[in-house]
Parts: structure tokens; C-alpha cells; sequence
């Protein structure tokens, strides 16, 4: 394990008087807008175009002045980078090229100091192959107690050369590999239902659920204010581990309850996770990665007893379409309201193209798509949407960079591309990379205002118009529209938590709802229409006309009104 672990402050009283800082309100969580970081290409503080965690805290006052209420970073932990960080070698050490465990304590004090919280990703279902469990497993050879801490099983077939069964992996091709004995022969085989360098680990082991409590506890001590959870649908698979008996499995995900995702004995393990989190001041949370079948199944997983928010996949995948949305909107918070659970809402984050480009293109597509689209029409739903998904109950999380109304980067060179889905050939469609390059922070300078050295992804000419310093105070910017967003929605009582909207009358492809003395109207026309005017108009992102008591929506726009 690396030696950072020495470089851990001790936990002290002031930890705790730190986290209490940000404590405006009990139940905070249940209507932050929480603001994803991918570490890589936030901010790069040292010129080796990777972006860090000192960048980020040089940052956090832009975050703060944003109007967010806490920061969620994506894995900075010790890794070979097989899966940009998500094949985790060492859960208490910062790989060196995002700094070191004290880098971690000084962002971790300074949000505190903002008023911002920090959430951080957890990785439980798999580790890196480089993880030192996983080495000894394979140095020790069969039967050893060390492989039990994964899934090893001997192949079918007459001398073991077929995999145990048909599972898939995610980023394509069989979910096993075979290993190479310390005696050079032909092995077992291990399971990882993502890339080969992220082996997964057997959550029936007892030892595994004993290190991740004591990995919770080692980052609550240092002052993190929750954890999202990678993959929060995997870790426990179906005894015997049965085939599918299909070999179009990734269709099936996100229609079906797999024998490897989203059996029940995951409630388990976060019953016993939510003991030690509640043991913490400061309203620590809980936030599943959890890709499930239903909204109802999503619901299992943000009980009382178990984790505070989960991600709405099925709101994020749904078209800009009001019938679509209002649909997906009711099923979400009927399905949340039985388990007192906030709904979320997220429109863009490291893993799908920005909604900035998925809205300029057909439906159907899906959420990886390789075209540029419309680029103004793009924009213009993404602005519309950002101000819906602001508009209604719950949480919000916001991608970096959407603020800024950036696209996808669809014409990435092959060579640069590391998503490791991409060299899988089948799988997903592996165009990650388009929405991970580097953000613009300035107008101007080798990669924007990013870092001295260029950025690890090339980033599009033209990018520096898009950045925060040609967008701060330029009216109508993207920037400006989020700004003014979430300063309205903070000072606004009828916005942010609850689980209800009342639905108004609305021409057909309109949304309109109430909460209290607010009312929200969502134009998803490519024409303008006519609806009642319903006091003073807080924000919108397109013009609006008002004569008579009725007010002329444009395409594609949204309108906050108060008649407070």
C-alpha cells in the first residue's frame, strides 16, 4: 500500500467544526444542487496537462459563486488509469498526478471554509488488477484463501479453455479472463464485468465488506461530506453465477434485473454503510450510481434505512419531448414519495455526450452519439432544460463545464482516445472521451486557461469563446443563465426540496406546473405558443412578449414565474 497513508492528518475536533460550517439547514441534501468535477479536466495547477487537485481548490471559489451547494469530485485515488481512475489500486492514497492526501485534507478544509461540501466517489464493486489483494491472489495460485476476495472459477471445456459462463462485460467481449499460473500454465479464470484491469470483487467474502467500512471511515475522518457509489447496482451477483443463455446482453441492461446487477443483497451492504455514515455530524450522504429497470427498483435503494439519493438515469435518457417529460417526471416522484426519498435530476455527466449536443440530434440516438447536431438548436433546448430540471422538486446535479454550454467534442482523433470502452469493438459505444476534454477558462493560452502545459485531450478551436472569463458578465451567456438560476432558486421557498408539482392547463408540447406561488412553463415546440401570464417573470431563456395577460413562450424556451 503507498505511503501516503502516514501523510493522513489525524482526525481532530476541528474536522467536525469544519463540516459544521456548511451546515445551513438539516436535510440539506434533499434539494442541493450538487456539481460533478472529473478531476482530469477541471484544472490543471502544475502544467502537465492533467488536471489536479490543487486546480480544483484553486477553483472553488468560482464554484461557490456559481451558486452550488457541494462538489462531487470522480476518483482521485492511486491507479494505473486503466478506466480513468475507476480501477482503484489504493482507496487511501491520491494517485501522484492529482497530488497527495494532504492536497485532499487542504480541498476538503477550503470547501469547508466556502461553504461548499465534498462528495467523492467510491469504487466497491471492482479493483485494479494492480490493487495488492488482487496480486497476491494471482501470485498464490488455486485454492488460495486470497482468491476467494474475487471471483476465480476454473473454465468449461475440456481443459478449462471456455470461459465458466456467458456474461458479457460492459465495454464488450466475454466478462472473464483466463490467467497464467505461477507455473506458466494455463489457469482459472477471473470475473470483471467491466475492462480486464478491474477485477471484481466477491462481496459473499466477509473480509471485503470489512475493508470498505473501514475505507468509509478513513474518508469521513478526513472530512468528506458523502460518497457517490460507482456501479452502487453491482458488488453481489446471483448464486452459482448462471448464464443469461443471451448473447445480446447489453440490450438487456437497463430493461432486466441481471444475475450481476441490482439483486437484492446489495440493501444489505448499505443498511450496514448507513450505521457507520450516521454515526458522523454534519449530515454525511449517501448518492447511488445505480442503473436499475424502473424508477420503482431505483426507489430500493434511498429507504430510510439504506442510501439518501440515487442518480435518475431515466430522467437523464429522456427526450425533449413534454409528454416524455412529464411522464418520467410523475413516475419519479411517485416512486420516491412511499420511501421519503428527494427525487434528482441530471442532465449531463462523464459518461454520456452533453445534453448540449444530444438535443441537437434526432431522438433515438441514445446518450452516446458520435454527431455534432444542430449546434444552435442544441444549445437552446439544453438552456430550456437546465432551467426544468432547476425548476422541479428535489436535487440537481450539474456536469462541469454545461454551465458553460459546451458540446460534445465528436471528432476526436483516434489516437488521442483512452475511453477503454473504445477498444473493445463491441460494448459500449466507447466516445466518452467527447465529453471529458478539458474545459476553457480563459480566452486565450496553450489550453484556455486549463493549465501551462496543454490538456490531455486536445481541445476544439474556438473553445476560449465558450469559457468562464468571455462568458462572466456577458448578457445572455449560458454562464450568466446558470448564475442567475440557482441565485433565484436559493431565494425562492417554493423551489428546491418537496415531492409534488401541480399540473396547469398547457398547449400540446408544453409543460406547465405550480409550486406554491411559483409556476414553471416549458415550451418543447419548435413554434412559439400562447399561455397565461402568471405574474413576474423571474427568469427565461428565450424573449417573452407579454400583452393582455398572456404571454408568447418561444421555441424551445423555459419561464420561471412568481405571482409572490
Amino acid at each position: 500500500m503507498s505511503q501516503q497513508h502516514s501523510a493522513a492528518p489525524a482526525p481532530t475536533p476541528t474536522t467536525d467544526a469544519a463540516v459544521a460550517t456548511v451546515a445551513r439547514r438539516r436535510d440539506w441534501w434533499r434539494d442541493a444542487v450538487i456539481y460533478q468535477v472529473y478531476p482530469r479536466s477541471f484544472a490543471d495547477s502544475n502544467g502537465d496537462g492533467m488536471g489536479d487537485l490543487e486546480g480544483i481548490r484553486a477553483r472553488l471559489p468560482y464554484l461557490r459563486d456559481l451558486g452550488v451547494d457541494a462538489v462531487w469530485l470522480s476518483p482521485f485515488y492511486a491507479s494505473p488509469q486503466a478506466d480513468a481512475g475507476y480501477d482503484v489500486a489504493d482507496y487511501r492514497a491520491v494517485d501522484p498526478m492529482f497530488g497527495t492526501l494532504l492536497d485532499a485534507d487542504a480541498l476538503i478544509r477550503d470547501a469547508h471554509g466556502l461553504g461548499l461540501r465534498i462528495i467523492v466517489d467510491l469504487v466497491p464493486n471492482h479493483s485494479s488488477d494492480q490493487h495488492e489483494w488482487f496480486k497476491r491472489a494471482l501470485a498464490e495460485g488455486p485454492g488460495s484463501p486470497s482468491r476467494d476476495r474475487y471471483h476465480f472459477r476454473p473454465g468449461k471445456g475440456e481443459n478449462g479453455e471456455l470461459p465458466p459462463n456467458d456474461w458479457e462485460s460492459i465495454f464488450g467481449g466475454p466478462a472473464w479472463t483466463r490467467v497464467t499460473e505461477p507455473d506458466g500454465t494455463p489457469g482459472e479464470w477471473y470475473l470483471h464485468l467491466f475492462a480486464p484491469e478491474q477485477p471484481d470483487f466477491n462481496w459473499e467474502h466477509p473480509a471485503v465488506g470489512d475493508e470498505f467500512r473501514s475505507i468509509l471511515r478513513f474518508w469521513l475522518d478526513m472530512g468528506v461530506d458523502g460518497f457517490r457509489i460507482d456501479v452502487a447496482h453491482g458488488m453481489v451477483k446471483a448464486e452459482g453465477l448462471p448464464d443469461l443463455g443471451d448473447h445480446e446482453q447489453l440490450k438487456l441492461l437497463g430493461n432486466d434485473v441481471m444475475p450481476f446487477f441490482d439483486q437484492d443483497g446489495v440493501h444489505d451492504i448499505y443498511r450496514q454503510w448507513r450505521l457507520i455514515l450516521d454515526e458522523y455530524s454534519g449530515e454525511r450522504i449517501f448518492v447511488a450510481e445505480a442503473w436499475t429497470p424502473t424508477v420503482e427498483r431505483t426507489a430500493n435503494y434511498v429507504r430510510p434505512d439504506e442510501l439518501h439519493q440515487a442518480f435518475n438515469f431515466q430522467y437523464l435518457g429522456t427526450h425533449w419531448d413534454a409528454e416524455e417529460l412529464r411522464a418520467v417526471i410523475d413516475r419519479t416522484l411517485d416512486a420516491m414519495r412511499p420511501v421519503g426519498a428527494p427525487a434528482t435530476w441530471v442532465l449531463s455527466n462523464h459518461d454520456v455526450t452533453r445534453h448540449a449536443t444530444r438535443f441537437g440530434n434526432p431522438p433515438g440516438l441514445g446518450t452516446q452519439i458520435r454527431l455534432a447536431g444542430d449546434r444552435e438548436l442544441g444549445l437552446r433546448r439544453a438552456r430550456a432544460a437546465t432551467l426544468l430540471m432547476l425548476a422541479l422538486p428535489g436535487s440537481a446535479y450539474v456536469y462541469q463545464g454545461e454551465e458553460l454550454g459546451l458540446p460534445d467534442v465528436v471528432d476526436l482523433p483516434d489516437e488521442v482516445r483512452q475511453d477503454p470502452a473504445y477498444f473493445r469493438g463491441a460494448g459500449q459505444d466507447g466516445y466518452r472521451d467527447g465529453c471529458r476534454v478539458p474545459i476553457p477558462w480563459t480566452r486565450e493560452g496553450s489550453s484556455y486557461g486549463f493549465g501551462d502545459g496543454g490538456s490531455w485531450l486536445p481541445q476544439p478551436e474556438g473553445w476560449g469563446e465558450l469559457s468562464v472569463e468571455a462568458q462572466t458578465g456577458t448578457p445572455g451567456s449560458t454562464l450568466e443563465l446558470y448564475r442567475s438560476a440557482l441565485a433565484v432558486r436559493r431565494e425562492q421557498a417554493d423551489l428546491g426540496a418537496g415531492d409534488a408539482v401541480e399540473w396547469l392547463p398547457a398547449p400540446e408540447g408544453v409543460l406547465a406546473f405550480r409550486r406554491g406561488d411559483f409556476v414553471c412553463v416549458a415550451n418543447t415546440t419548435g413554434e412559439p405558443v400562447t399561455v397565461p401570464a402568471y405574474g413576474r417573470v423571474l427568469i427565461t431563456n428565450g424573449d417573452v412578449a407579454e400583452t393582455g395577460g398572456e404571454a408568447k413562450v418561444p421555441a424551445d424556451t423555459t419561464v420561471w414565474w412568481t405571482a409572490g
